[in-house]
């Protein structure tokens, strides 16, 4: 059974998309490529530009984002004016022809590249996902598992444990994303392990809810910001030991990989060592634009990873659609699934979806007589 542990559906971005407003979706986006590894061009000639003018430097709240007439353009291009110039961000796939993807076209991504489940994330720039990922999990049980949607700095609050409390009651979703990055929606208010945090930790240890975290290393953006957070959380999970935690995206080869292996500080084996945790692998969605398939130099991280944490904690997954930017969605698996030769038949099969669907409790039913 192959399931992808990353992987989004979301209604067209011209919208709220679940938000309050289109104009508090289309901050998360814009503070979403803020710092993207996505190319950006200037729309005249093509040139290769930046995206610097989109947010303040030193100001790393959504304050501090620019007025840049940010907007959702066609053709998987985010758009914005600076300087009079007209600039475009390929964030999506150039096939996107409208920024919108609907259950159907995950489930035919998935035909086609031989993935038999997928779980639904929920950042805030793809939208409020919570009624969305409910919907195509219900309505494609057995092909797809949806987590729900929260405004994260304030998921302490009592309209966002009620909210998670209905997602999880009403709706039926088990898992929760969770991204320290959207902190910045409320200026880095507070670390994770605050007293403002603690009730939503303890609601959603004490409910057996799967947290799935992507950390940052905002608003510094260096080593030691990213060590912050992880310090917080660790912190967090003395607090709860039963808290089953899913780490959204690879750790950051930037911080721990600079020579071309994982070199991890003990305080964040420490987290890694967490029982119960899995870690993705999720490296084209990053690295695609810098590496050549079939990436040797993430094959020789996810050798790093198994000998360091086990074949049993790591998950595949692919971040589709936005990986399409980079490579198609069979190669993000087959990476994995063709090459990678030091792992044994039993270690691809942990990591391609074992693990994945034993950690969510998805069933093994017959995958093919559903949707």
């Amino acid at each position: 059974m192959i399931v992808d542990c990353h992987a989004h559906v979301f209604t067209h971005w011209i919208g709220a998309c679940g938000h309050p407003t289109r104009e508090v979706h289309k901050r998360y986006l814009q503070r979403v490529v803020t710092r993207t590894v996505a190319p950006t061009f200037r729309i005249r000639d093509g040139a290769r530009a930046d995206t610097a003018a989109l947010f303040r430097a030193g100001d790393e709240g959504w304050s501090g984002l620019a007025d840049v007439d940010f907007r959702v353009g066609r053709f998987g291009q985010l758009e914005f004016t600076h300087d009079g110039e007209d600039h475009a961000i390929q964030y999506m796939p150039v096939g996107m022809q409208e920024m919108t993807a609907p259950p159907e076209l995950m489930l035919a991504q998935m035909m086609n590249a031989g993935v038999d489940h997928c779980l639904l994330q929920a950042g805030g720039g793809y939208g409020a996902m919570t009624e969305m990922n409910a919907f195509a999990g219900r309505q494609y049980p057995a092909r797809m598992t949806g987590l729900m949607h929260v405004d994260e700095a304030m998921a302490g609050q009592p309209e966002q444990l009620a909210e998670i409390d209905r997602a999880f009651d009403v709706l039926g979703l088990r898992g929760i994303y969770f991204n320290v990055d959207s902190l910045s929606r409320h200026g880095w208010p507070w670390p994770l392990d605050a007293p403002e945090m603690e009730p939503f930790w303890d609601r959603i240890a004490r409910r057996g809810i799967v947290l799935c975290i992507e950390f940052s290393s905002g608003p510094g953006y260096d080593a030691a910001g990213y060590m912050a957070h992880i310090a917080a959380f660790g912190r967090v999970l003395a607090r709860h030991p039963a808290l089953r935690v899913h780490l959204a995206m690879s750790p950051p080869v930037a911080f721990f990989a600079r020579n071309g292996r994982y070199e991890f500080p003990e305080e964040l084996l420490r987290v890694y060592r967490h029982q119960p945790l899995v870690l993705e692998v999720v490296f084209p969605i990053t690295y695609g634009g810098v590496w050549d398939y079939p990436y040797p130099e993430a094959q020789a991280l996810i050798s790093d990873l198994r000998d360091q944490l086990g074949a049993d904690r790591l998950v595949w997954g692919s971040d589709m659609p936005n990986v399409e930017r980079f490579c198609t969605y069979k190669q993000s698996l087959d990476y994995v699934r063709r090459y990678c030769p030091f792992l044994t038949a039993r270690e691809k099969d942990l990591i391609l979806g074992d693990t994945c669907a034993a950690f969510y409790g998805i069933g093994k039913t017959d995958i093919r007589k559903a949707g």
